[in-house]
């Protein structure tokens, strides 16, 4: 299936939802979508030794959060080096690109965020082949609100799942660490109790699959997700999908899909 406009998607949801399952479905059902990840391009630029990596990297070793501001430069960068985002100021950089030609006293911002943010022009590609899911970023409705400075988000689907489900569906898991497959006793079950299907090592549970744990997460993550819905709701993007199980939400995200891009069979 081929789309008949950019999709630009994030997907919100509490820890466990399933929001890589919907991502990995979304981008096989539709190929023209790419994922980009904000944790990905951080780790790409810090192991590249470009401009914004040597001062990320330097932000987390203080114990310092990466700034918004870092993380908006990623995306910008990203965009703009495929060609989905252009401005007659923008400076983008390639990966392989080093610190050569910051001065002492510059920051990456300086360099590379035009400041102010708002006052910057950008111009988006509109083409099927420029849609994405945007995952990592916006996490709060502030980052939000700057997101939309730079390319609006056409789609925010809010995948809801009730909380006891969640914490069943983690109390239940189990993983062979080395290789990180996945198995959960209630609907993905190993062949033998305990054992890898693959190896047969045993299976373990992953330290903070705690359930008093899960409860303090998903509570946070309501907290801080109710005002960023309501900000894309207000913007009338906001699409909520309810389900107990990644299969019973796909066929409904999917004909959404369908419907708000207009997908046209090949």
């Amino acid at each position: 299936m081929s789309l008949s406009r950019a999709a630009r998607i994030i997907l919100v949801g509490a820890p466990g939802v399933g929001k890589g399952t919907q991502t990995e479905r979304l981008m096989k059902r539709f190929p023209e979508l790419s994922s980009i990840s904000s944790g990905d391009l951080l780790r790409l630029n810090v192991r590249n030794r470009t401009p914004l990596g040597i001062q990320a990297e330097s932000k987390m070793k203080a114990g310092t959060l990466v700034p918004d501001t870092m993380i908006l430069r990623l995306i910008i960068n990203e965009l703009t080096n495929r060609g989905w985002l252009t401005s007659d100021t923008i400076r983008p950089y390639t990966i392989y690109s080093s610190s050569i030609g910051m001065d002492s006293d510059d920051t990456v911002d300086s360099v590379f965020i035009p400041s102010p943010l708002r006052t910057q022009k950008y111009n988006y590609s509109d083409s099927p082949s420029a849609s994405f899911i945007l995952d990592g970023f916006p996490r709060t409705a502030a980052q939000a609100s700057r997101l939309d400075e730079l390319i609006p988000i056409n789609l925010v689907v809010n995948i809801s799942t009730p909380t006891d489900i969640i914490i069943d569906r983690i109390c239940n898991r189990w993983v062979h660490a080395p290789s990180g497959r996945v198995y959960n006793t209630t609907f993905n079950a190993p062949k033998t109790e305990g054992k890898d299907d693959i190896t047969g090592e045993p299976l373990t549970r992953r330290e903070d699959d705690d359930p008093e744990v899960w409860k303090a997460r998903l509570k946070s993550f309501e907290e801080t997700s109710l005002p960023l819905l309501e900000h894309y709701d207000k913007l009338g993007v906001l699409w909520t999908v309810k389900g107990n199980s990644s299969d019973e939400i796909t066929p409904r995200l999917f004909k959404e899909f369908n419907r708000r891009f207009g997908v046209l069979e090949n």
